[in-house]
């Protein structure tokens, strides 16, 4: 009757636009490829950029992990203490999303450069809010080689910041990854197992949490004809 394709993290979400000429839109190339296969509907969680949406042309239900991300700050750290801090100008929205989970927390962000040439690396600058002494919550989409979250984290300590905690849905971890990140200077690195996360990039400061949770209950709106918009909380 009907087939649902359920991808936690959705291939090469980063590669939707044009950056260069020449360049392949690959999300929109996944999108095509499952609606090819067959899939009439999908599920899937944080994506990069909430246009890719649109590249399919059946229903996406876009989940978000805020929820599991935000209580486990919630239950292990003084909300009146902590600053959310994003780490390019571009996430700002969704650190005030965030912020507004926490209690009204206060909003500090990091302006960034990136090389084109260069994929997947970015040089941190400087910190724009008021971040000394404060817990940061330094929220991405995903951690890829770490490298960008690794130096947003010196930036953040350099100002003065108390503890750094990161918080990413996508849990990457390209090699240097787990050395970056075990070394940065972060209390703790805590990510979902929306992809898996090998033994060997484990390290003792990263917090696994698990994605089946709001999975489960997606799904069960979405074949019991439910409401999946109930489960956003109010952070869709």
């Amino acid at each position: 009757k009907r087939i649902t394709a359920i991808l936690p993290f959705y291939p090469y979400a980063r590669q939707d636009k044009k950056h260069r000429g020449r360049e392949p839109i690959s999300a929109r190339l996944v999108a095509d490829l499952l609606k090819t296969a067959g899939a009439d509907r999908i599920i899937t969680v944080d994506l990069h950029t909430d246009q890719i949406q649109g590249f399919f042309d059946g229903p996406v239900d876009h989940m978000h992990a805020h929820s599991q991300l935000a209580d486990h700050i919630r239950e292990g750290y003084n909300l009146e203490h902590i600053t959310v801090v994003s780490p390019d100008s571009g996430r700002v929205r969704v650190a005030e999303k965030w912020a507004d989970s926490l209690g009204g927390a206060p909003l500090a962000f990091i302006h960034k450069t990136r090389d084109p040439l260069v994929p997947n690396q970015v040089k941190s600058n400087r910190v724009v809010g008021e971040v000394e002494g404060r817990t940061c919550i330094l929220i991405d989409d995903m951690i890829d080689t770490g490298g960008t979250i690794a130096g947003a984290v010196k930036v953040l300590k350099e100002a003065g910041a108390g503890d750094v905690v990161i918080a990413a849905t996508h849990g990457v971890l390209s090699h240097p990854a787990a050395e970056r990140l075990a070394s940065c200077g972060a209390k703790e690195v805590v990510v979902t197992n929306t992809l898996p996360i090998s033994d060997d990039k484990l390290f003792p400061s990263l917090t696994v949490l698990s994605i089946a949770p709001l999975l489960g209950k997606t799904i069960r709106e979405v074949f019991e004809n439910g409401s999946v918009t109930s489960l956003f909380n109010g952070n869709a």
